[in-house]
Order: structure tokens, then sequence, then C-alpha cells
């Protein structure tokens, strides 16, 4: 399908990101914590692993967690990816809407402390994924890590230029370019939607709490079949 384009500025190819605050984070998070906790325990025990500053459970956690807690995180995951992505493909759908399908692939979590971190990398087989913080040490605790100071834990996402800014001539007139990389600060509530083709890591962390964090993937359709783009979401 082509378009065409009247004169002036174009910005391109934007990258989206959705930050959401789970209302009720106070009451279910700490129980989330608590039954984190109590898997990984389970998963390292049944494996033979020691405890180390870093754990990732199986991607399977949507299915092993049956409370009513979970089931309303799990709710506001999902009403939080239906309005970020309404809103990214503004101008792009038809004007009568999509109705969405939502299916979330896999979901885990993470635990690091002691400086461990996750290096750089994308998500596959997904268009969506998405960061929730569970429990980490306030900010200004945090910030005091005489090693990582305020980068202490952060998600660092690393924008589509990155990869060429290293030996790209920068000035005033690339300057819309900068900076290439944005930091999210760790809160618990907190989250971070975002395409799953951009790169991120997990900053190294040490505090007195864990950092624990549940990610995920999930793939956006059209339910009833709706003709996006010259193809079937069906």
């Amino acid at each position: 399908m082509s378009t065409a384009m009247n004169p002036g500025l174009h910005m391109l190819w934007p990258t989206p990101l959705g930050i959401h605050r789970f209302a009720q984070a106070a009451e279910v998070n700490p129980l989330i914590a608590r039954v984190l906790g109590a898997l990984r325990a389970g998963q390292e025990a049944s494996r033979g692993q020691a405890r180390q500053p870093f754990f990732a459970s199986d991607d399977d956690l949507l299915q092993r967690v049956q409370l009513q807690e979970w089931s309303r995180f799990v709710r506001f995951v999902v009403q939080s990816l239906r309005d970020t992505v309404k809103t990214a493909n503004e101008g792009y759908w038809p004007k009568q809407g999509v109705d969405l399908q939502v299916l979330i692939e896999g979901m885990w979590f993470q635990v690091s402390n002691g400086g461990a971190f996750h290096d750089v990398h994308t998500h596959g087989n997904c268009s969506w994924s998405g960061v929730y913080v569970v429990q980490v040490d306030e900010a200004q605790a945090r910030e005091r890590n005489p090693t990582y100071g305020s980068n202490n834990g952060v998600t660092r996402f690393y924008g589509p230029p990155f990869g060429v800014l290293g030996g790209a001539h920068v000035d005033v007139g690339n300057a819309y370019l900068l900076p290439p990389h944005r930091d999210v600060q760790p809160v618990p509530g907190q989250l971070v939607l975002f395409p799953s083709w951009l790169a991120h890591q997990a900053l190294p962390y040490s505090g007195e709490l864990d950092r624990v964090i549940i990610s995920f993937n999930a793939s956006v359709h059209a339910a009833k079949g709706d003709r996006l783009h010259g193809y079937s979401a069906h």
C-alpha cells in the first residue's frame, strides 16, 4: 500500500514506550514477592541449583500462579497493553477501530542482587514485551550505592540509531538522535511496555532488597480478522 506524502517534515518510525502504575501494587506486590520466592526455592531445589545473585524462572508463570490478587495483576497488564497498543497505532488502524485479542506468550520473573545484571538483548516471536517491578530498594537507598549510584538497577533502552552512532558524525543538526539510550528507574508497581525488537538491558544492581521483576512477551491480533496493512491478522 502506497501513500502520497505531502511536503513537510515526517518523523518516521517512532519508538513507543508505555509506562503504567498498578494502583493496587502496595497491597498485591508483597504477596506476589512471597509467591515468587517460593517458586524460586522450588525450582532451585528440583534442579539442584545453588542460590546465585541472579535467578530467572521458567516462562510458564502465567499458568503456575492461581490467586485472586494475581488475576487482578494480570488484568492490569492486559488492559495497560491494550491502551498502549491502541495509542501507538493511532492513524494506522481502520477508523472504526480494532477488536483486540491480546495473547501473553510467556511470562517469567527474575531476581538480581550483588551486582548481577542482564546484558543487552531483544525478545523474539512477539510484538510487545513488558517489565513489571515487584520489589527493589527505595530510590534514595538504591542511588546511594557507591559503585552504581543512580544507575543502580535501572532498565536501559537503546534507540534504533544506537548501533550506527558509534561511527556517525554528531552535531546540532542531528541532535534529535540524542541521547542514544534512555534509562527507566525501577519503581515498585511500575509496568514498562515496549516493542519486542527494542534492545534493552538491566544494569547491575546491589541493594538491601532483591530486585524482583516480572517480564512477559505478548502478541496482539485483530480478534475478528480485521484487515490491517493489506493482510488478515486472523
